[in-house]
Order: structure tokens, then C-alpha cells, then sequence
């Protein structure tokens, strides 16, 4: 950068500093305030421009093939990188570098939630006030606020950092998503500790393909600075293997006894999983110790594998993982529903093809007598997933009722119509279409024998239905509940309401 703009962008930095407010949406612009120009605005970027300088901006930061309107009075700085002068400015807003807490990332496909909630559990017990944000709530000691992304914009991030540093907070726990990482919506953090946990096929249509889905998690380990932040990946994924290769200075962790040559490795293994939960043995280096977990399958062995990691790179023993044991799960991740006629009824978030097959196949390794699985796929999102959904819901299923998840803006037929496709599996699955998502819950249901399981997939933990723009309530776990109540004749008797 020039002398005479980098003078200009030092003099910015001190003045927000001083609190003068930075807006990223033109249209909360007030007189004198920054306006930061974000890439995302593409075709749209000059009439956001314009709309800000109407509304008095006293300064524009934009990338460098923005210019600055002839008869602007507003001081312009362009620099390299948009997103990356926002963190910067919202770091010096709200002093986030100054705060004494310590910041974990965890990245993946599947898994995230749970593995920032085992942490949450671990790192409290061991005497840390920790805040978590994440795809359920953002949430520390006296205050949980719902999650309107999985990882929050990059001026709300620092925001919610400054009040968990006000609470005394001193420990970070947040999921953080390839969306967010490649829209560096985390700019300007420093992380402590982060890990992956494993790459499958999701946001495909964001991404484009596998290697750039794979490049934008990387860049939580590549990006930000603390270059010795500690590093964890998981070595039953190739992704994860490929990462430890990258990375001589990670650890990995595996289930498998997979091989990580270079890198420090802690090997668990599963010694019990029934349908009470699961018996670990781990070793890392000379030290070796036993874990109990009620928590159900492989699937979640290798969670409880990578909250253990991070918690020995935040300094915690092989004694201190004892206090995972007495966690039970999250809301929406193979969460039981609660019924008074003994039925086997869970709700998972699972809505790719590979977290479908590590719940399923967590369930059939139950020996329940059969499985009947309700799904759906979320409408303007990956289609090419559709199709392998379906095929995993196929080989593990006994029935398979096919409905409506997140149309959004989509035809729920339409949707439908590409998992069809995959359900054409073994002669013995019994296939059930119905589009109105209470209906094929009400189905389900009145399908289940002494001994089945049911799994509603897809929605987890979410408390609505979105139908075009409209969010409509929604709850699986609420939504069973009346099910069940309406195939046992109790509404029809005026006891519940739908």
C-alpha cells in the first residue's frame, strides 16, 4: 500500500478505535460513519456506493477496483482485500486482540455442534468460563441468544466477542463454516486452538466441487494468525489425512489405527458400543485412559476423539476427559423423543449424504427389527446430493418415507423427484412419498411395531419450516409429539389440539 494510504488507513484504524461506527449495509449508514464495500455486493456495488454517500459517509473502504465518485467528499481507502479490512476495523473497534480469551475453531461437514457442546462440558469442568456460537445458539454464563447463522457475520463475531469478555468469559468455542471461512466473516480473530473433523459432500453448490470446499476449511488452519496455534485433524478422513501431510505440527486423531507419519497421533478405541453408549480406550504418547460416554455410535466416538484432542492442546490431562462422560447429547443430534407409549423415536440434524449413513448405520447396529427413516432435502441447495441421500437412507433403511424438508423456493415434488433416483434399492424397502411433513410423521408413526426405530431426519434442532421466504413453525421433536398423540386416538378425544 502507497505511503500516503497506508497514513489514511492508520488514521481510520485510530479513529474507529475512538468509536467511530463502521456499517457494512448501506442503508444504516449515518453521517460521517465508514462504510466498508464488500465483494458480495458484486453487480449491485455502485448503487450500494452511491446509497452511502447519499445517506453523509465520511469514509469508503473498498477493494481497489472501486473509485471514488467525482465531487466525493467522503474519504476513500482502497485496499487489497474488503473482508479482511472489515475484521481489521471491527478488531479495533471492540479491542478483540486485547482480550485475555483463549479462541477454538472447529470445522467440518458433520459433527460441528457436538463437538463445541463436549467441549463446552470439558473445558467448564475444568474450571473455564466458556462461551460458545454456534449453529444452535450463541450462547455464556447468564445469556443464550439463537443462532441466525452457524458462524455470525464479521462485525456481529466481534461484537459478540466484546460482550463475552465483559462477562468474563475466557474460553471461545465456536463452529466455524466454509461459508464463513471463505467469506473471512472471521477476520481479524486470532485462534488458539482449531480442528477438523472431516469433509463430505455438502455445500457443493456453493463451493463448486470438493477441492475448494476442502481449500475453504483449510483456511483455518493456513489463515489468521498465531502461526503455533494448536492444530487437530481427524485421521480416519482422507481430508483429514491429507490435511496432518500438510501440516507436520498437527495432531491427528484416529479410531482406526490409521498411520500419520510426522505427525503426533492419539489412537482410541472403541471397546463397547451398544444402545447404551459407548466404551473408549485412547492413547496419546506414553499416557493412556478410559472414557464411558451414553452417547450412541461410531459417529460420535470420533467426536468425543476430537474434543479430547483440542483439550490436550489446551493443556487438559487424559484424567481431565472423565468429565465428558456424563454428557448426553444435543438437541436435535439423535435426540430421543420422550413418549408415553414406548416407542424407539429419534430426531437428527443429519441432512448430507454421509451424516445419514453414520446415523443410520448408528441405529442398525442397535439390532432394532427394522428401521423406518422420514427425510427430506432442503430446496435451492446442493441437488447433486439428493439422489446420494436417498441411497443412504435406502441401505439402511426398512422403510423409507420420502417428504418435504426446506422447500424454500422449490417445488417439494421437484425435490422429491431427484431422490427418487437413489431409493431404487434393495426389492425389500418399502417406500412412502408424502410432501406435507406432519402428514408423513403422522405415517411413520402409524407404521411402527414393538422392537422398530424411527429417525426423522433433516431439521434437528430447527423450529420452523421455510416455504418460499416464509419461515412457518415447525418443530420434528413437537411435531412427533402430536403425531403420536393423533395415532393413539388422544386428540380425537379433544385432549390435544394440532
Amino acid at each position: 500500500m502507497p505511503a500516503a494510504k497506508k497514513a489514511r488507513w492508520n488514521e481510520l484504524l485510530v479513529l474507529v478505535g475512538r468509536g467511530l461506527m463502521v456499517r457494512t449495509d448501506s442503508r444504516a449508514v449515518q453521517t460521517g460513519e465508514v462504510f466498508v464495500l464488500l465483494p458480495q455486493a458484486g453487480a449491485q456495488a455502485q448503487g450500494y456506493l452511491a446509497d452511502a454517500l447519499d445517506r453523509g459517509a465520511g469514509w469508503i473502504v473498498a477493494g481497489p477496483e472501486i473509485a471514488a465518485p467525482q465531487n466525493s467528499t467522503a474519504r476513500f481507502v482502497n485496499v487489497p482485500d474488503a473482508q479482511d479490512a472489515l475484521g481489521l476495523l471491527a478488531a479495533r473497534y471492540f479491542r478483540t486482540r486485547e482480550q485475555a480469551m483463549q479462541v477454538v475453531g472447529v470445522t467440518g461437514t458433520n459433527g460441528k455442534t457436538t463437538v463445541t457442546y463436549l467441549l463446552e462440558g470439558l473445558l467448564a469442568a475444568a474450571g473455564r468460563k466458556v462461551g460458545v456460537l454456534g449453529t444452535v445458539s450463541y450462547r455464556w454464563p447468564g445469556t443464550q441468544i439463537e443462532a441466525s447463522l452457524t458462524t455470525p457475520g464479521c462485525w456481529q463475531l466481534h461484537e459478540l466477542f466484546a460482550r463475552m469478555s465483559t462477562a468474563g468469559v475466557d474460553t471461545v468455542v465456536m463452529e466455524a463454516s466454509s461459508h464463513a471461512l471463505h467469506q473471512k466473516r472471521v477476520a481479524g480473530l486470532e485462534f488458539d486452538a482449531v480442528v477438523l473433523l472431516n469433509l463430505t459432500q455438502d455445500h457443493l453448490d456453493y463451493h463448486g466441487g470438493f477441492e475448494d470446499y476442502y481449500q475453504a476449511k483449510k483456511l483455518l488452519f493456513a489463515s489468521y494468525p498465531r502461526p503455533d496455534k494448536f492444530k487437530a485433524a481427524n485421521a480416519d478422513d482422507p481430508y483429514g489425512l491429507r490435511l496432518l501431510a500438510e501440516h507436520p505440527d498437527a495432531v491427528g486423531f484416529t479410531l482406526t489405527g490409521a498411520k500419520t507419519p510426522g505427525n503426533r497421533l492419539l489412537s482410541g478405541t472403541i471397546v463397547k458400543s451398544t444402545g447404551q453408549g459407548l466404551s473408549l480406550r485412547m492413547k496419546y504418547g506414553r499416557k493412556a485412559w478410559s472414557l464411558d460416554s451414553g452417547l450412541v455410535g461410531s459417529h460420535n466416538a470420533s467426536n468425543l476423539m476430537a474434543a479430547q484432542a483440542v483439550g490436550l492442546g489446551l493443556g487438559l490431562t487424559g484424567a481431565d476427559m472423565a468429565a465428558l462422560s456424563p454428557f448426553t447429547g444435543v438437541p436435535g443430534r439423535l435426540e430421543r423423543v420422550q413418549n408415553d407409549q414406548g416407542l424407539d423415536i429419534f430426531v437428527d440434524y443429519a441432512h448430507t449424504p454421509d451424516a445419514l449413513i453414520n446415523v443410520l448405520g448408528a441405529l442398525r447396529a442397535l439390532d432394532f427389527k427394522r428401521v423406518v427413516t422420514v427425510f427430506g432435502c432442503g430446496g435451492d441447495r446442493d441437488r447433486t446430493k439428493r439422489p446420494l441421500m436417498g441411497r443412504a437412507v435406502a441401505d439402511f433403511s426398512d422403510v423409507a418415507v420420502l417428504t418435504s424438508d426446506n422447500p424454500r423456493h422449490e417445488d417439494p415434488q421437484s425435490i422429491m423427484a431427484d431422490v427418487r433416483p437413489g431409493l431404487a434399492g434393495p426389492a425389500s424397502l418399502q417406500v412412502i412419498e408424502e410432501p406435507d411433513r406432519y402428514t408423513a410423521l403422522c405415517r411413520a408413526v402409524g407404521l411402527l411395531q414393538p422392537g422398530d426405530v424411527l429417525l426423522v431426519a433433516g431439521k434437528g434442532h430447527e423450529t420452523y419450516q421455510q416455504i418460499g421466504d416464509t419461515k412457518q413453525p415447525f418443530s420434528d421433536v413437537e411435531a412427533v409429539g402430536r403425531a403420536i398423540r393423533k395415532v393413539h386416538g388422544r386428540e380425537a378425544h379433544g385432549e390435544v389440539r394440532a
